[in-house]
């Protein structure tokens, strides 16, 4: 079990972590929450119906990394671009700002609330002598740890600017010496990647 995800009775997965990855996945998880901002609840004195039906942005994150997480959903700039004539692109813009304004906000909520299912379980762990502990987590515990990891691996990605090329066990990731500044971070992706894996293979039939 140990690094590897299994299927537990009942429904579920479990994995045997140990005191420095609880740590760095609590820590990205964490960072994972500071980038995408505060979700969508009403503050103090707010309608909560107005604010059930606020709009959010009509404009593409600027940070390249929210960006990854929130895609335009006509393929933006470059999709529009491709679209063929002035009047076809200028529609693809127009309904990829109109889908992005009413759906954003609800993805930062959905993408906060698995971040924090992340946070929350590792910090229900109790810790054995040598600090590691087995993470047992229930099917709607699963799906949330299975999108925050997606969304963790595209935003380190992004920062590394991993390309598909880079990835194979021939890539470059695979061949970063010790002194590359990258090398903490690309372990952390691969590993991620492996965990990802381990509990797709677990959830399926």
């Amino acid at each position: 079990m140990a690094g590897h995800f299994e299927a537990t009775p009942g429904g579920g997965a479990a994995v045997a972590l140990d005191e420095v990855e609880i740590s760095i996945l609590r820590s990205l998880a964490v960072q994972l929450l500071e980038l995408i901002g505060p979700g969508d609840q009403p503050a103090d004195g707010e309608d909560p119906l107005a604010a059930l039906f606020a709009e959010g942005p009509s404009k593409p994150p600027t940070d390249p990394a929210l960006a990854r997480l929130f895609p335009d959903a006509y393929g933006g700039p470059e999709g529009a671009a491709g679209a063929g004539k002035p009047e076809e692109e200028q529609e693809l813009r127009e309904r990829s700002a109109e889908f992005r304004r009413f759906t954003e906000m609800d993805l930062r909520t959905g993408k906060r609330d698995d971040a924090l299912a992340v946070v929350r379980t590792l910090d229900a762990l109790s810790p054995a002598q040598d600090g590691g502990a087995v993470l047992t987590l229930t099917d709607d515990e699963c799906l949330s740890w299975l999108r925050s990891l997606n969304d963790l691996r595209l935003t380190i990605g992004t920062r590394l600017e991993v390309s598909d090329e880079d990835q194979g066990e021939e890539g470059s990731l695979y061949r970063l010496p010790d002194s590359d500044p990258r090398k903490p971070m690309v372990m952390a992706y691969l590993w991620l990647g492996a965990l990802q894996e381990s509990l797709v293979e677990t959830l399926m039939p």
